[in-house]
């Protein structure tokens, strides 16, 4: 779901690149996940 939602970003900065060329993607990150063997986890802030 994080390359997704990087792909997703990337997307989108692809589309609007010609109308503001110094925009950026900043802050990529995992904030809460349930499941898997590791259980629940949530960022710490």
């Amino acid at each position: 779901a994080l390359t997704a939602a990087s792909v997703a970003a990337l997307t989108i900065y692809d589309m609007c690149k010609a109308v503001d060329r110094f925009m950026s993607i900043d802050n990529v990150q995992l904030i809460e996940k349930k499941g898997g063997k590791s259980g629940h986890w949530v960022l710490e802030s």
